[in-house]
């Protein structure tokens, strides 16, 4: 089954986005955007770094969970995952990203 991007819009009337693997699970949530156009923009960018391993950055939360972001080349962060029980499922979330970025389809909630 082959991962989504599930475009929304908040009840203030920003817009983000859901990278699904194929299982439905969310393995990435995108910034905020003031506007569907830098939403779009962010979709794509997730769609060409997501599948490289250097634009992610493993992390640690002030509790001890680790997560992780994804960077642009410019190093705006584009989204970050869930916080997982441990390194070995965040970077098994790192792989679904990898996996699912450049194929997955939109489907625009909006």
């Amino acid at each position: 089954m082959a991962g989504s991007y599930v475009l929304e819009k908040n009840d203030g009337g920003k817009f983000y986005f859901n990278l699904k693997a194929g299982n439905h699970e969310v393995i990435l949530t995108s910034q905020m955007y003031a506007d569907k156009g830098g939403a779009m923009n962010g979709i794509e960018s997730c769609r060409t770094n997501g599948v490289l391993d250097e634009r992610f950055e493993r992390k640690t939360a002030k509790d001890g969970s680790p997560f992780f972001a994804l960077n642009a080349a410019n190093g705006q962060i584009i989204g970050k995952s869930e916080m997982y029980s441990s390194e070995s499922a965040r970077d098994n979330g790192i792989e679904s990203v990898k996996k699912n970025a450049a194929d997955a389809e939109l489907k625009d909630q909006t």
